[in-house]
């Protein structure tokens, strides 16, 4: 299929599992237009397939529980059960059992698009080497969560800067419009606030990319004297699984934020409906519980080493899957150097093919 196909086949199954939002799947095929970068975000399902053509031999390389719809602004900051700040992959919504590379060859792709689009001012080879390397180190080395505290000093200015002001983030819960969620989804957001809060409202969202048309719910609500807000979006099965022609495959992100080497958010929850194989992720909404934008990054000096950080965060989560980990490390050791450098520069220049023919 083409890409026009494949888009209309991918909102036809999510047709099928969601009542859709129909403004926000408009909305997304305009940011689809908008630039590549976007698009990139935006096509999960087409990126699946064209990884198998054109990365022939990686795609048959180990396969572990891997993110599936990595790149450089999936990554956010929480709060663990210590109240401390952390930091790392904040979007597992088509985590599967994937070839290791493509969650390397998806974030190097789209670091290439988003040096095009001026997000960041880094040689390209230089780009997935700092990946790369991040990702081995972090391999070889067992892996170790990003806690803002003691540590990464640098992480923790770009985490807390002006953009994450709580009066701003109350401004912009304000503005969301009134709207009931259906009864069951109304429930399960209530229960997810803090015991003795009391809330205030429930409201629609519109936030991401990939996600757009799927239904996203907020509670808000009143706790000791502030606001609390918690997030229910809809889930479905891998876009991986969906490209092969399996719709059927489990959803499996609660497993994978289980078993990476990870600072656990504890307001993060996965409720399954395993007879309808969708469901929905309940999250927790704050100044500091939210994706960072590359645009965010208060100096250029810092972004190799906030790549090399997203190449060891990429580490983390593929360390859950240890009977891998022998067979990644033997296939990463016979590939030649450059070898992510040609893989992630072959996939943009095929997702930017489909942008152009997208837009055309």
């Amino acid at each position: 299929m083409n890409v026009k196909a494949a888009t209309k086949a991918y909102e036809t199954f999510l047709h099928e599992k969601v009542p859709v939002v129909e403004a926000d799947l408009e909305l997304k095929h305009k940011q689809m237009s908008a630039a590549v970068f976007p698009f990139l975000r935006s096509t999960f399902y087409r990126f699946s397939a064209l990884f198998r053509e054109v990365c022939a031999d990686l795609a048959q390389g180990p396969q572990l529980l891997a993110v599936g719809d990595l790149h450089v602004e999936n990554f956010g900051t929480w709060r663990d059960s210590e109240g401390r700040l952390i930091w790392g992959i904040n979007d597992v919504d088509e985590a599967q059992t994937m070839p290791y590379s493509i969650d390397l060859v998806r974030l190097g792709a789209s670091a290439l698009l988003a040096a095009e689009e001026a997000k960041l001012a880094i040689p390209p080879e230089e780009l997935c080497t700092a990946i790369s390397a991040g990702y081995g180190e972090w391999l070889e080395k067992g892996g170790r969560p990003f806690v803002l505290e003691e540590e990464h000093g640098w992480l923790r200015v770009l985490a807390t800067g002006a953009l994450r002001d709580p009066e701003a983030f109350a401004a912009k819960m304000g503005k969301l419009a009134d709207t009931a969620p259906p009864k069951p989804v109304a429930d399960l957001l209530d229960r997810h606030l803090p015991k003795g809060s009391v809330l205030k409202r429930h409201a629609a969202r519109t936030a991401g990319l990939g996600s757009l048309g799927r239904p996203r719910y907020v509670a808000l609500g009143d706790f000791c004297g502030g606001q609390v807000v918690r997030e229910a979006k809809a889930m479905l099965p891998s876009a991986w699984n969906w490209s092969a022609g399996d719709a059927k495959a489990p959803i499996r992100c609660g497993e994978i934020v289980a078993k990476g080497v990870r600072c656990a958010d504890p307001c993060l929850d996965f409720i399954n409906d395993k007879d309808n194989l969708g469901g929905w992720v309940i999250r927790r909404l704050a100044p500091h519980c939210c994706r960072v934008e590359l645009a965010e990054l208060p100096f250029r000096k810092d972004e190799l080493k906030l790549l090399r950080a997203m190449g060891r965060e990429t580490a983390n989560l593929h360390l859950g899957s240890p009977e891998a980990v022998k067979a990644v490390r033997e296939d990463l050791a016979k590939r030649p150097a450059k070898w992510l450098f040609h893989a992630a520069t072959a996939m943009a220049d095929a997702t930017r093919a489909d942008w152009n023919a997208w837009r055309a």
